[in-house]
């Protein structure tokens, strides 16, 4: 079975197609010829996930799945959420951390949560699953692995940050992992 991946970062795909076994061949946005830029308008992760594999279902007629991930503060109401990637109007990762430890200054309740949910379309069936990796925002930016919010992020059960943690321990844990395996577990089901 063929499916796309609404992404175009060959790693990424590398490791689904690890996960989901010779039963699917996957493809990237460029492997079928899609060089538009994909939208992402709505105000959840369910709704940008939706929003970008909807796209590419209707215009290229596949079969294919799409994620969207967040940084989701409690003290912060969810924030920064669909805006994780321009919390502070950049992309740039060490912005981002530096607004998010100064708004966090002072606050007490520090818990926070990565969540990924990747939106799959079967035979024009909508389906989405959702990976949650719980955790805390720390004081300050702590490690150097990783990339985004590792350095000030610290998961639940565990005593130092994600960018202190090795990939293997990483992904062991992962918001992405999770949902991605809940996504080849229903595919599984279906072969």
């Amino acid at each position: 079975m063929n499916l796309v991946f609404a992404t175009n970062n060959r790693h990424k795909l590398e490791e689904i197609q690890l996960a989901l076994g010779s039963s699917f061949h996957l493809q990237t946005l460029s492997d079928i010829g899609c060089t538009e830029e994909l939208p992402e308008t709505g105000r959840t992760l369910e709704a940008n996930s939706l929003e970008k594999t909807k796209f590419l279902a209707d215009y290229y007629n596949v079969d294919c799945f799409g994620d969207d991930t967040g940084l989701e503060i409690d003290a912060l109401g969810g924030e920064p959420g669909v805006d994780t990637a321009y919390y502070s109007g950049s992309r740039d990762a060490d912005s981002n951390n530096r607004k998010v430890l100064e708004v966090m200054k002072g606050i007490e309740n520090r818990s926070a949560r990565f969540r990924t949910v990747i939106t799959l379309i079967l035979k024009g069936e909508i389906y989405q699953f959702e990976g949650i990796c719980d955790g805390y925002i720390l004081e300050e930016a702590v490690g150097t692995q990783g990339f985004g919010y590792n350095p000030i992020f610290r998961p639940e059960g565990y005593d130092r940050s994600m960018a202190e943690m090795t990939m293997e321990e990483k992904n062991a844990i992962s918001h992405r992992t999770r949902a991605f395996g809940k996504m080849v577990a229903f595919l599984e089901e279906r072969l």
